[in-house]
C-alpha cells in the first residue's frame, strides 16, 4: 500500500490486488465493487495461512494449535467490534453474510415478537435480501408490510416515514446506503422515528460498511448487518450486530454444536449470545481473513476511502452528463455508486461491449426489482468504485460507452 494517491489517483497500488489484471496481464477496469470487492494480497495470504500451517478447529480442542486458532477467531470478533464501534465483542454474531443476518433477525426476534395485526416498514429501494425475509415472516405471523417511498433524488423519504409510523409498527428495516442509487440514509433520524413508536430499526449496511465510518452508538439502530466480501474480505462470512441485551433475549434460530449449554433427550439449554446463534463449525478461516481486511482498510482510513469514492462519483456523473438523453439515477452526493441508462441501449448490451474493452460493470436489476419498477426501467448499468479505482477506470468506461453509442446509433 501507499500513503498517497497513485499517479492515476487510486488510494492503493493496484498490484496489491492480484485480481486487477486480465489473463494476458492487461489492466482490468473493475467497476463492480458494490457486488463484491477484489481482495488484497494481505487478505489472501492471511486466509492461505489459516487454511494451511495454522489450521485447526476452534472452541473444542485442548491442543495448542486449536487454542491458538480459537484466539485468532475471537480476535477477529473483537476487531469487528472495534471497526463498527460496538460496546462489546459479545454483540458480534458471525453469519454467512448479510442475507443470513437479516433472516436470523426475522426468524428469531421477529418470530418471538410479531403477531397478526403488527406491521413492518421497508422502503422502495431495498435489496431483495431486506424484503423477502420480512415477507416470509409476515406470511407466518399475519403481520403486514408497509413500503416507505423515496424522494425524487432517490433517498428514503423520512418525512413520509414519520407520517406512516404507528404503534402497530414493530420493525423498520432500511438500507444504510442504496446499492443502486448510492444514496445515504440519515440513520440517526430513522432510529429516532422508529423508537418514537416503540419499533426496532434494522440497517442493511452492506454498501455503507466499506465506505462509511461506523459507530453503532451514534447510529442508534437496533440491528446492523454487513458482508465481508464487499469489505475486501472473503465470501461466506458476514456480521450481525445487535445490543447485547437484545441478543440475549432472542431465542436460537438454528440448532447444533457450539450453540448449546447442555443437551439431553429431556431438554436442551443454550449458550449465551453470540454463541447461541453460531451453530456448527464456524467460518474459521474466513474470520481470520476478515480481520486482515479490516486491518488493511484501517491502514488506508475509511474517511479517505469515502472522500476518494465520492470524488470518483462526481467525475463520472459529470462525464455522463455530457451524453444527450442519458439518465443518471440517485443524488449528486451518492457514495461509491453510479447507476445510469443510455438512450437506446439495454444495460446488458452495454455490459457485454464493455467486457470486450476489459471494463467490468454490473447490468441488471441489482436485486432491487421493486426499485426498477419505481424508476420505470427493466434494469440499469451500474459502475461502483473501490479503493483501487481511479481516473483511468472512468476513462476506459467512457471509451467503451462512446463505442457502444456508435454501434447503436
Amino acid at each position: 500500500m501507499v500513503d498517497t494517491l497513485t499517479k492515476d489517483g487510486a488510494l492503493v497500488d493496484k498490484a496489491d490486488f492480484p485480481g486487477m489484471l486480465t489473463e494476458d496481464g492487461k489492466p482490468w477496469h473493475y467497476l463492480d465493487s458494490a457486488a463484491s470487492a477484489q481482495k488484497p494480497q494481505a487478505v489472501i495470504d492471511a486466509m492461505s495461512r489459516a487454511l494451511g500451517k495454522d489450521y485447526a478447529t476452534v472452541h473444542r480442542g485442548v491442543y495448542s494449535r486449536s487454542a491458538q486458532m480459537t484466539l485468532g477467531y475471537e480476535a477477529a470478533r473483537k476487531r469487528v467490534a472495534d471497526f463498527i464501534g460496538a460496546a462489546s465483542q459479545d454483540e458480534i454474531v458471525f453469519v454467512r453474510g448479510a442475507t443470513e443476518g437479516i433472516n436470523l433477525v426475522a426468524e428469531s426476534w421477529g418470530g418471538a415478537n410479531l403477531k397478526a395485526g403488527d406491521r413492518i416498514v421497508l422502503s422502495v429501494l431495498e435489496h431483495h435480501s431486506n424484503i423477502v425475509p420480512w415477507q416470509l415472516l409476515a406470511q407466518r405471523t399475519g403481520a403486514s408490510i408497509d413500503v416507505c417511498p423515496i424522494t425524487q433524488d432517490g433517498r428514503i423519504d423520512l418525512d413520509a416515514l414519520e407520517r406512516m409510523l404507528t404503534p402497530k409498527h414493530k420493525i423498520v428495516a432500511l438500507a444504510h446506503l442504496s446499492n443502486v442509487l448510492g444514496s445515504r440514509l440519515d440513520a440517526r433520524r430513522a432510529a429516532d422515528l422508529a423508537h418514537s413508536v416503540g419499533a426496532k430499526l434494522l440497517l442493511d449496511g452492506c454498501q455503507a460498511a466499506p465506505r462509511e465510518p461506523l459507530d453503532m452508538q451514534a447510529l442508534g439502530c437496533d440491528f446492523y448487518v454487513f458482508s465481508a466480501h464487499k469489505l475486501y474480505g472473503p465470501t461466506g462470512i458476514g456480521v450481525l450486530w445487535a445490543h447485547e441485551a437484545l441478543l440475549q433475549a432472542m431465542p436460537p434460530w438454528q440448532g447444533g454444536g457450539a450453540m448449546i449449554d447442555k443437551v439431553s433427550f429431556e431438554g436442551t439449554t443454550y449458550a449465551p449470545a453470540p454463541q447461541r446463534f453460531e451453530a456448527g463449525t464456524p467460518m474459521i478461516t474466513e474470520a481470520i481473513a476478515l480481520h486482515a481486511a479490516l486491518d488493511y482498510l484501517a491502514d488506508i482510513g475509511i474517511d479517505r476511502i469515502r472522500e476518494h469514492e465520492a470524488s470518483l462519483v462526481r467525475t463520472l456523473r459529470s462525464e455522463l452528463a455530457r451524453i444527450q438523453g442519458v439518465r443518471v439515477f440517485g443524488p449528486d452526493d451518492a457514495l461509491g455508486i453510479v447507476s445510469f441508462e443510455l438512450p437506446g441501449v439495454h444495460p446488458h448490451d452495454l455490459g457485454t461491449i464493455l467486457d470486450e474493452e476489459d471494463v467490468a460493470i454490473r447490468a441488471g436489476h441489482h436485486c432491487c426489482q421493486p426499485l426498477m419498477d419505481h424508476l420505470g426501467v427493466p434494469a440499469t448499468a451500474r459502475a461502483s468504485f473501490g479503493v483501487y479505482s481511479d481516473e483511468a477506470d472512468i476513462a476506459a468506461l467512457m471509451r467503451g460507452i462512446d463505442r457502444t453509442l456508435k454501434i447503436f446509433a
